[in-house]
């Protein structure tokens, strides 16, 4: 259940009203890995499995579906817990990484080193292909007509991924804007399709972590309503992605990567 209805007063104008509303879910997910307690996240139900494997490949657990080994509920729906069992050469692979990664990010905790530390293990990208930014804006408007729960609750954020043709690929909604854009990568990966999504849609703004999620998944181009943060355009430029969001007095703002779009 994503929602639940609850009786409120609407207090407007000294006239007391008593309403029913529509509120967003919100509910504990519990990772294992290996066995072993990973993390918690707090997320509106839906697309668990979607959502733990979005986060997986973000987060540098896996790289591709083939290292998973297993990956469903412990119980049932209702125990909001999810097993991921890792391959044991993944696993022991996995471990080595974690450990190079946190000793980097001990050594420098700046803007800089922070971008720079990331970029060792992610490949910048190449100039191609280019995004009609018409065609881009479009599916943008389209977005708000995909949010069932934002139109119920007025809280969620909503992640879309478009291929090169601009077919709607996969979609997702949480109150997480994280959790969206995992669970709507996690839908692609866990059916081996990833590789088909060009650009990305969020109805939020730019940080750092979803240029991330984004680059690990190997979008290069992301448009949103709100623009980015400073460390999500370094990253951008480092990377050679594309960020844009939506401007007030024109079309659009673009932050980095304007050679990848077309007029």
């Amino acid at each position: 259940m994503d929602s639940l209805s609850y009786r409120i007063i609407d207090w407007n104008k000294g006239v007391d009203i008593s309403l029913d509303q529509e509120l967003i879910c919100e509910e504990p997910l519990s990772i294992w890995i290996q066995g072993k307690p990973y993390s918690v996240s707090m997320h509106t139900p839906g697309h668990e499995t979607a959502l733990v494997a979005g986060l997986c490949l973000s987060e540098g657990i896996v790289e591709t579906l083939d290292d998973f080994q297993l990956i469903e509920f412990c119980d049932d729906k209702q125990a909001n817990r999810v097993k991921v069992t890792l391959k044991q050469s993944r696993w022991e692979r996995v471990s080595q990484i974690l450990e190079k990664r946190d000793f980097a990010l001990q050594d420098d905790i700046s803007a800089k080193g922070f971008v720079q530390n990331f970029c060792r293990f992610v490949s910048p990208f190449t100039d191609g292909p280019r995004v009609d930014a018409n065609k881009a804006l479009l599916c943008y408007e389209e977005l708000g007509d995909r949010q069932f729960l934002r139109r119920k609750t007025r809280a969620s954020h909503a992640a879309a991924l478009y291929g090169s043709n601009f077919e709607l690929l996969s979609v997702a909604e949480d109150i997480g804007r994280h959790n969206a854009l995992d669970k709507a990568i996690g839908k692609l990966f866990l059916e081996q399709r990833l590789n088909e999504a060009s650009f990305l849609v969020l109805s939020s703004r730019i940080g750092s972590e979803l240029v991330q999620k984004a680059a690990i998944a190997r979008i290069p181009v992301i448009l949103a309503v709100s623009r980015p943060s400073t460390l999500a355009v370094e990253l951008g430029l480092q990377l050679n992605m594309t960020l844009v969001c939506l401007a007030k007095e024109s079309e659009m703002y673009i932050f980095c990567g304007e050679h990848r779009l077309i007029r």
